[in-house]
Order: C-alpha cells, then structure tokens, then sequence
C-alpha cells in the first residue's frame, strides 16, 4: 500500500497536468465518467493515501489500496479502474485502486492538519487525539488516518524501532516525553522516506521492516500480525520497550 510520501512523488510527477481539459474517460469504476469529459483540472493535492483530482465543484478520490498502480501517459494489458485522456495523447491510467466523487470544496471535507505530509500538520493536535484513546496500542495509533494520516505499515515500524518502542504499548504507558517523541518522529520519517524513495534507496534504510536481526542488539526480529489492525510488525524484544500501565 503506498504511503503519504509515495502520494507526494505522484502529485509532483502529474503537475503538468493542471488547467487541462479532459477529452475521454474511461475504466471500469462505477462513477459517472461523462461527467468529467470537457472538465479541467484546477489542482492535484493529496491527503495522506488519499490522491485528489480537484475540477470546479467536485473532485475525485483516488485510493490505492493494497495493491494499486497508475501509469501517465502509458497504458498496460489490464483494464483501469480509471482512465483520463487529454490532447496530444497524455493520460493518467489508474488500477486496482478505490475511486470515488467529493462534492463540493476539498477544504471542507479533509483536516489537512492530520496529514504528516502537510504544511498544515499539526503535532499538537495528533497528541490531543491519540491521549483521548489511552488503551490503544501505538502499532494501532500510528496506523489511524485521522490522527497520522499518511503514515502506512513502513512507517510505523521504523518509527517505533527508532524510538525504541514496542508495537504492543499502550498510548496510557507512555510517558508524556516519548509520546511526544513518537509524534515528531511520524512526521520526520516520512520527510526521509519521501527523500530516499525519491532517490530510489528507501528500502537500503530500513532497519526494522521486513528484516530479520536488530542492528542494535544482533538478534532477531519478532514478526508478528498485531493490534486491531492486524498489519505486520518487526520489532525487538531486548531494545524496544514495552510501555504499559
């Protein structure tokens, strides 16, 4: 599933494609697709996995999901969910992916400051939401959008593996400083991520997702499918602690 950074990278690549004029659309999603024939795109955004096709009144949603793609200006032998085509033959092609309508005003449908991503992230506030659920587990928190939206399954382990916290620690048990820490950290990660992924050497930094021994330690990882959101974890039982009440 690709993560907030990831969403960052695509908005960049597609800039050329603000004030154009969709000419055809197409794909098997089940939106009404003529309504976008002859509409221009006035902005792309994104909030956390969220990837936003602004037009004059209403927008479109597109999630990824687990197994998502695009393509601009390519095509490959599957059909997309959606297809936008434009002059001189540019299109943005979108598969396996969840795609819906927002209507009216984006500014009114997102908090734009519980994305880590945002010039509007608001660190403050992402501490005001996790302490208001004291029994959740930080390998949960870090995974709730409402509260670190962007942050996906990468970001979560290598974030608790760099504040030495265990994915089965509540947010009760932690001590107000690390708690803190956690929350600069969601951001900050994923500034690096969006950096080494742009340069394509995210995977030579990781130190705890998909790994098998703790760099610090020099033992193996725990793996395991943890809390309510049931996602993989890798984790060290000596350098990771587990904060509970």
């Amino acid at each position: 599933m690709p993560e907030g950074p990831s969403l960052i990278i695509l908005k960049e690549l597609t800039t050329d494609f603000i004030h154009k004029k969709v000419v055809a659309a197409g794909g098997n999603s089940k939106i009404d697709k003529v309504r976008l024939v002859g509409q221009s795109i006035k902005s792309l955004r994104t909030w956390g996995k969220h990837f936003l096709i602004e037009f004059s009144g209403f927008s479109i949603k597109i999630h990824l999901l687990m197994f998502g793609t695009y393509l601009i200006n390519d095509t490959k032998d599957a059909t997309p969910r959606l297809s936008l085509e434009f002059s001189h033959k540019q299109s943005l092609n979108f598969y396996a992916c969840s795609v819906k309508y927002i209507e009216g005003e984006l500014d009114d449908a997102y908090d734009w400051s519980s994305d880590v991503m945002s010039d509007q992230w608001n660190p403050a506030a992402a501490l005001k939401k996790i302490r208001s659920q004291p029994e959740m587990l930080l390998c949960d928190g870090l995974l709730d959008q409402e509260i670190f939206s962007g942050v996906g399954n990468i970001i979560k382990n290598e974030v608790l593996y760099r504040v030495r916290v265990h994915p089965l620690s509540t947010v009760e048990g932690l001590p107000a400083a690390k708690l803190r820490e956690v929350v600069a950290q969601a951001r900050r990660y994923s500034f690096e991520f969006l950096e080494w992924e742009k340069a394509f050497v995210l995977k030579q930094h990781w130190l705890a997702h998909t790994k098998s021994t703790c760099p610090r330690c020099h033992i193996p990882f725990k793996k395991a499918y943890l809390g309510k959101t049931h996602r993989r974890s890798f984790y060290c039982e000596n350098c990771q602690k587990k904060y509970l009440k």
